[in-house]
This record gives C-alpha cells, structure tokens and sequence, in this order.
C-alpha cells in the first residue's frame, strides 16, 4: 500500500550509564526529548502526538509509567500512545510513530522510548513465574545461549567469531559519546580470557544493563522539505516492518525464527531493495550477545543461512567493510531495553543525516535499523536514507 512521505526531523538521547541517581525517569525522557527537538528545530506547538515504548513494566517496578509521565512527555492535550513488544519496543515505537505520519494522521509526532533499569533488576523480573505465561528462569542469556550453541553447530562456525563481534562494537562505541561501554584497548585475547557466563558467552560477549533514553521527531514530507530547505539533511523513511511469532510452537526455529525472515523479505520488498548486501550502507542490529551478528546477518537475508559468521570473520562489518555494523558500538556497549531498538533506528537516521560524528560511515545513503524482542519472536525494522523515495511514497510493510 502506497502512502504518504515520513522523515525523521531530528534525534536526541542521553548519554548511557548503569545507573541514573540524579534524575526520575521522566528527566531522563526530557534530555533525549529536548535533544531530539532541538535537533529537528521545532516547538511543542508543532508536536501534534506522542508515541512512547517501554520494555515490561517489571524492569522497573512501575505499572504503566506513561500515564504519570504524559506531561513530562509533552503529551497534555494530545494523543499519547503506548507500544509494548518486549526488546522489540524501541524499533516498534518508531514503526508506528512513522506510520501515524504516513497515514496522514498526524503532520509531526515525537517517538520516545527508554529504560531505567537501575530501578528494578531485569533477571529478577524475567524469572518470576506470571500466570499463564513460561518463566525464562535464567534471565536472557540462560535464554538465548541454546541458540547460539545450536548457531555455532549447525553453521559449523569457529569459536572466535563471536569474539570478534564483540571487539567490534566495544571499540566502536569508544568513539561515541552516548555510549555506556567505552573500551578502545580491549582485544580478541582479552574477550576470550573474560568469565564464561552462559556457555558459550562470556562476560565480555554480552550487553550491559544500561539506564537511558532515546526519542525521534518523525515527520511530513512538507515538515521535511522545511529542514532541507534550511540547509540540513533528513532520514526519509523508505520502509517499515513488523512481524511476530509465538514464543513456542512444535518445530519452531529460534536461531533463524519464521517472523525475522518474513520481516525482512517485506521490508526489502517495500523499499525496492534486492540486494541488501549491496545496497545497504550500513545497519545497526540488535546485537545484545556477540553471537547475533552473524545469526542476524543470515535471518535478515544479508547473506545465506550458515554464512553470517564468514562476513564477519572477514570483517566486513567493521566500519570501512563491505556492511558496517553497529558503527555506534550497538546493544554491546549501551543497552536501556525499552530505548535500544529506537536507538538502533535513530543511529541509522544519523548515518544518512550525516550526524554521527566519531562513528559517521562515509557515504552513507541508505541505512537500515532493526530490533528483535520476546524470545526472538517480536521483530521490527526500517530503511531509511538521504534521498527522498523514488517510488510514489515510502510503505509499510
């Protein structure tokens, strides 16, 4: 379905940390918002709606934090929207902050979305038993490290890989001055020696818990053509995507699940893309354990299943490789849940608004963002990129 033109105006975060003391969580929203806003150059008066995300309420012990939260947020008065899919929200938030734009809804709305995990305890809450629903038990590792046993054995890649993402992204987010983990001097040895935590991920192949915010100002093709007129470049969103599965069913494969691949192939069709190798510049994933890279690499249809680990082997993902990945250090050096699709997603608008600074890949057009949440089962991703759509409007998929 065709529809209208959306462009991402401005983007704002905070800078990541373990823990927030000297803020609520509604200060916490307000620097990225602020930031977000001034980046755009707009008012509250041209904020037309708000959309928020959050991870489970559980990660921080409040019940629907939005509700006292609406006049912080800017939301007095107007439509304010909440999306919840689990790790998935940030990148869903974005999804649909786009689509109330391209739907001609709304002429501007801010997407906000954060965590403040420093409040609660993540493993705790993903390991008390809910009614009607199946305790992780283990918190995401435990969770997810199966996966990448069964990743490493069916593709028979090499132990180091994962290693090697993970030396990535930490020296990249060294050059980024939002990011929570800044480790320029850490090596494949250093990766290698750290504490096994989750067979087979070790201490430093994991996400840290991070408190932060993240928000987006998406808006109209005539908001858009107003910044580029003064001088500045816009994201112009090219395509979205959302797609989910049940957590489980009988033959279920969680290393490369049905609702990723389904996502991506429609993502890739809507914005007019065949080739995503090639054609995509670069793409921050989702990549809250090492492993992911490549796994990701092969379910978004980068590459065929059982290759991802040889693209990065080869270090193509690094900066100046053929597909850099996570130029901004990615979930392995900042991780506030609920914020880290959404920041996934601005990071790729500032690639191609040619904003991101220290991490800036050079001629960078066309940017993807991705997010997965749940246990693997919530997916939401877009393309963007500096050139206005050639098709008769960006789509939704």
């Amino acid at each position: 379905m065709t529809k209208a033109l959306a462009a991402v105006l401005g983007t704002g975060q905070t800078h990541y940390v373990a823990k927030r003391h000297d803020v609520t969580m509604s200060g916490m929203c307000r620097e990225a918002i602020d930031r977000a806003m001034s980046d755009a150059d707009v008012t509250w008066d041209d904020i037309d709606a708000v959309v928020v995300g959050k991870a489970p309420d559980l990660f921080e012990g409040v019940m629907m934090p939005e509700l006292f939260m609406a006049d912080a947020l800017g939301a007095t008065g107007k439509p304010l929207i909440r999306v919840h899919t689990a790790g998935s929200v940030g990148g869903s938030t974005g999804v649909v902050a786009a689509s109330l734009v391209q739907a001609g809804v709304h002429k501007r709305v801010l997407a906000v979305a954060w965590e403040k995990q420093s409040e609660s305890n993540a493993m705790w809450a993903l390991s008390i038993p809910v009614p009607f629903n199946m305790p992780v038990g283990a918190g995401a590792g435990g969770y997810f490290a199966p996966h990448v046993r069964s990743y490493i054995r069916r593709s028979g890649a090499p132990d180091h890989v994962g290693a090697m993402v993970a030396v990535k992204d930490r020296r990249n987010g060294s050059v980024n001055p939002y990011a929570h983990l800044k480790q320029p001097e850490i090596t494949l040895e250093s990766v290698q020696s750290s504490q096994m935590l989750w067979d087979p991920i070790r201490y430093d192949e994991t996400c840290p818990s991070s408190d932060g915010a993240c928000a987006l100002v998406i808006g109209d093709e005539e908001s858009a053509r107003r910044v580029e007129d003064g001088g500045r470049k816009v994201a112009w969103v090219h395509a979205t995507a959302m797609r989910t599965e049940p957590t489980t069913f009988a033959g279920r494969d969680q290393v490369n699940p049905q609702a990723g691949k389904d996502a991506a192939a429609a993502l890739w069709s809507a914005a007019g893309i065949t080739d995503p190798l090639a054609e995509i510049d670069v793409a921050e994933i989702y990549v809250p354990f090492s492993w992911f890279e490549p796994m990701w690499l092969e379910n978004l249809g980068f590459v065929p299943e059982g290759q991802g680990w040889k693209l990065t082997a080869a270090g193509e993902t690094e900066r100046g490789g053929r597909l850099p990945v996570n130029p901004s250090g990615g979930v392995l050096s900042s991780n506030p849940i609920g914020a880290s699709g959404l920041i996934r997603f601005a990071e790729a608008a500032m690639q191609v608004m040619g904003r991101a600074g220290d991490h800036q890949v050079a001629d960078a057009k066309k940017a993807f963002g991705h997010a997965y949440g749940g246990g693997s089962q919530y997916f939401s991703m877009w393309v963007v990129g500096s050139e206005r759509p050639e098709t008769n409007g960006s789509r939704s998929a």
